[in-house]
């Protein structure tokens, strides 16, 4: 069995580092224009060529989204934008429409292809076809089980890549048009507002005004939203399968997310190829799942005959975080004391845990906290404030400092 790749995604530049830092073996990330997350801090092609630099020199991989289903428009700027990311030496670009794998065929740039989900490769026929297009790897749909990417790895030789964490989409591999038929924003461009997220109630035509909530509670009822995908439970079947690549979600999530998501799937991968007799399934990994929001899990589509109406949370899109990040560590000085970028307002005297690159998280009761210029300060309210604290030890650059919530902060 060969080791998969663990993908993460890079919403903007420090995402990009901060997932190579946890653990990702790759990143995929947007341009300006061309991708279906235009509401993500996106990269431009200077941001780009640091990026792709910053994972080389580590090793690590870097695939572009040219997702958009494009309209005659969009074909202007293409060319030479696929040019630049040939020079750039991106190790891949993923592409769902055919006018732009044909485009990119022709000008024959030697860049790698990979189909977007958004393209619904179902069925192993439909993977041999895009693989004879000069297709390098599939991203399957994510309406199928593992028992069909089983039968699809064993029928043709392409590398396939699949999610196994993140947010899920109500419509057919994300193929959604609400959000353009309500507000003119086309998910398939890249601009969806998310309407699946927003609360729904029933309205009866001869009774205005009258809301009556699908679900029996005062909350309403978010029918559309999908619980969050979470296969850290089921590595050995993910294993099974056969798949190339294991795809988290959310170039739109924060540093905090990613750090937390990549590095329980680094740690979980890693225990189950270095012995995969004796592989046991650790619950603090769920745990520390349970420290950054979520919708409520689901497997979705892996597993044949489950149930598939768990996958919509009727409750509260979103369930509150454990902890709060507050802090980024830029490093440690000699006097001991450690450079931190606040992210969320705290305090003297907060409990705080560390989650680091590598090593356990630990936790410890801030003591000393000064300003810039080493004056002692009881808190640090303003955005991206330079501080320096007082930790028991030095923290690895880029860790993550959260403060568990005032009723726990005990």
């Amino acid at each position: 069995m060969l080791k998969p790749e663990l993908l993460a995604p890079a919403g903007n530049l420090e995402k990009l580092k901060i997932a190579l830092a946890y653990g990702a073996d790759a990143v995929y990330l947007g341009g300006e224009r061309y991708s279906l997350r235009a509401s993500a801090g996106n990269f431009s092609l200077p941001e780009m060529a640091e990026g792709v630099q910053f994972a080389h020199q580590r090793g690590k991989k870097v695939y572009v989204t040219v997702n958009i289903f494009a309209h005659n428009r969009d074909f202007a700027g293409l060319a030479p934008y696929l040019q630049e990311l040939a020079k750039l030496q991106v190790d891949g670009i993923l592409i769902s429409d055919p006018g732009i794998l044909f485009l990119a065929k022709e000008l024959d740039l030697g860049l790698d292809f990979h189909l977007s989900t958004q393209a619904n490769a179902t069925n192993w026929a439909a993977v041999q076809f895009w693989r004879n297009l000069g297709v390098k790897r599939v991203v399957l749909a994510r309406e199928l089980s593992l028992a069909e990417i089983t039968e699809i790895r064993s029928k043709v030789e392409v590398e396939l890549e699949a999610f196994v964490h993140g947010a899920m989409c109500m419509s057919y591999s994300g193929r959604c048009l609400l959000s353009s038929y309500w507000t003119g924003r086309s998910a398939n461009r890249g601009a969806c507002t998310h309407p699946c997220r927003w609360r729904y109630q029933l309205l009866e035509q001869t009774r205005p005004g009258e809301y009556m909530p699908i679900e029996e509670d005062d909350r309403g009822s978010y029918i559309l939203s999908s619980r969050d995908l979470n296969m850290i439970r089921h590595i050995p079947q993910l294993a099974s399968a056969g798949l190339t690549s294991w795809k988290i979600e959310g170039r739109m999530i924060s540093i905090h997310y990613l750090a937390t998501v990549v590095k329980v799937y680094r740690e979980a991968m890693d225990a189950y190829f270095q012995n995969p007799e004796d592989y046991q399934f650790q619950s603090r990994w769920d745990d520390e799942l349970q420290k950054v929001s979520d919708r409520g899990f689901t497997t979705g589509f892996y597993f044949e005959g489950a149930k598939k109406g768990c996958m919509v949370e009727a409750g509260e899109p979103a369930s509150p975080p454990q902890v709060e990040f507050v802090g980024l560590v830029l490093g440690n000085e000699s006097n001991g004391l450690t450079l931190v970028e606040q992210r969320n307002r705290f305090s003297v005297g907060d409990r705080l845990e560390v989650l680091e690159p590598h090593g356990d998280p630990y936790t410890f009761r801030l003591e000393k906290l000064l300003d810039e210029n080493g004056s002692p300060i009881p808190a640090a309210p303003h955005p991206q404030q330079k501080v320096f604290i007082q930790a028991p030890k030095p923290i690895q650059l880029n860790g993550i400092l959260r403060r568990y919530h005032r009723s726990r902060n005990l």
